[in-house]
């Protein structure tokens, strides 16, 4: 079979973001469970494919919000309004869709598309409907703008996400309504888009590497805690902002807390011992240098992959609830905690009385063996089968 994987961005040599991350994961077990899969999108200016010979890469493009140019993103918003498009869609619109729409035909045929998230099916809205398809959803992309818009301080903002979020229901529903299957990241995503059926969805587990990480080896202590993300993503900001104005004040003032990552304007600091580190060169070994990792998401949906990656390394950690989504197995030296108190309680007893690192390499080949049976799942109710799927055994 072969399937072509419409995504915004084409992952690359490497890969820079949570996004990119997920998408390699889904593609890589893909093509385990004996499908060839030509992907079609983007690459972030100066990266290569990581696979030239199966990508169709549409051109290069920063889609990337911080730090454009007030005259980009006011091109970008005049797209959206007057093409009645999300604004994330609008930035995908550079190729013209006679271009994207010949490049498919030279490279196929294809037996079914895979539409990975809202974003490029609504930059191209009629190009993906004359084969079976399968959509990803990597978000329920309309709750994360509602949430965007109740949190945000801006009036103009405010106005804008609720935009946002009015399309991307119409999109999503669409789109669910469209597909033979849909995949989601998290467990608790396939009822809110209405798609929880077993006959219609399945979530994808995720790992975040494409081989097994190292077992347990003693670790360098730099600080206390360690938190990374791109802050300037709005469900990101809001774990940070409920970090900082709610979790620092009831923390031990001597406590070494380092976060990296680009931090937006804006962000309050009051608790002495928390120091921006900016980009860092290795996020691994960023996080390795911290005694306990906290994962502080409180809004968006689908799957927090820096919960994944620090349970793939072992970490001892401390989550709250909406961090977990997508985890079927909680790891023994993580504590889960919802409020402001009992989070930074957990944080001081993790930092006071380690709990250990673990061998996450368990957690890895279990995440793996669940992807690869939910993907094969899927391609199976959309009636996309292998002989290596029939018989069970994975290339």
């Amino acid at each position: 079979m072969h399937l072509l994987f419409a995504t915004s961005i084409v992952p690359g040599s490497s890969l820079g973001s949570g996004y990119e991350i997920a998408t390699a994961a889904i593609i890589d077990s893909l093509r385990r469970n004996g499908a060839r899969v030509t992907v079609l999108g983007y690459c972030w200016p100066g990266v290569a494919p990581a696979d030239p010979a199966q990508s169709i890469v549409l051109g290069e493009i920063d889609v990337r919000t911080e730090g454009a140019s007030q005259l980009r993103k006011a091109g970008w918003l005049m797209r959206a309004l007057t093409a009645g498009r999300t604004f994330a869609s609008a930035k995908l619109t550079e190729a013209p869709p006679a271009q994207v729409r010949e490049a498919i035909r030279r490279a196929g045929p294809f037996d079914a598309y895979v539409v990975n998230s809202v974003q490029i099916a609504g930059a191209y809205p009629d190009l993906f409907s004359n084969l079976p398809m399968i959509f990803v959803a990597h978000n329920v992309e309309h709750a994360a703008a509602g949430q965007s818009a109740a949190a945000s301080e801006s009036g103009l903002q405010r106005i804008l996400y609720r935009r946002e979020a009015r399309l991307l229901r119409e999109h999503e529903a669409r789109l669910c309504a469209q597909a033979r299957f849909v995949f989601t990241l998290a467990e608790e995503d396939r009822a809110p888009l209405g798609v929880q059926s077993p006959e219609r969805s399945a979530f994808l587990p995720l790992v975040t590497r494409a081989t097994p990480p190292s077992p347990p080896s003693k670790r360098a202590i730099d600080y206390d805690a360690a938190l990374i993300g791109t802050w300037s993503w709005q469900p990101n900001r809001i774990g940070l902002d409920w970090f900082l104005h709610e979790v620092t004040p009831h923390l031990d003032p001597s406590l070494r807390i380092r976060i990296a990552g680009h931090v937006p304007q804006g962000i309050v600091i009051s608790h002495p011992g928390v120091v921006l580190a900016g980009r860092v060169d290795s996020a691994e070994a960023f996080v390795r240098a911290a005694a306990v990792v906290p994962l502080v998401s409180r809004a968006g949906s689908g799957v927090q992959l820096k919960t994944i990656e620090t349970f793939e390394q072992g970490l001892p950690a401390v989550a709250t609830s909406s961090s977990l989504r997508g985890i079927g197995s909680l790891p023994v030296n993580c504590a889960r905690a919802d409020t402001a108190v009992d989070f930074a309680a957990a944080l001081q007893r993790a930092v006071r009385d380690p709990p250990g690192d673990v061998d996450g390499r368990g957690f890895y080949h279990g995440q793996r063996a669940a992807l690869d049976a939910a993907v094969r799942a899927g391609l199976e109710h959309v009636g996309l089968k292998d002989d290596r799927i029939r018989m069970g055994v994975l290339a």
